[in-house]
Formats: structure tokens, sequence, C-alpha cells
């Protein structure tokens, strides 16, 4: 099925949808940044009180 330049003009939607999968990754990289940001705070204290055990 072949659609003339009209045709395609009045084509509305499918670009953008949120989904599932779109949630999850947003998700998923937030977890990841406070996941980053606990680790590097716990260097920064560890090295500050110098408490390695």
């Amino acid at each position: 099925m072949n659609l003339t330049n009209k045709e395609l003009y009045a084509v509305i939607g499918g670009a953008v949808t949120i989904n599932a999968t779109f949630i999850n990754a947003i998700s998923r990289i937030f977890t990841t940044v406070l996941k980053v940001g606990q680790t590097i705070g716990t260097v920064i204290r560890r090295a500050l009180v110098r408490d390695y055990c």
C-alpha cells in the first residue's frame, strides 16, 4: 500500500508514546544515579574518618 504525500501529512501519532519500557528505563537511570552518589559519599566519608574495615 502506497500513500500519497497528502495522506502522509495527515498521519498523526506513533512517535511519542510513554510505555512501560520507557518508564522502566527512566527508573533504572534514577536508581543508578542514586547508587553512584551513595558510593561516592561512602568513599569520601571513609577517607575522612580513615575507617576502612
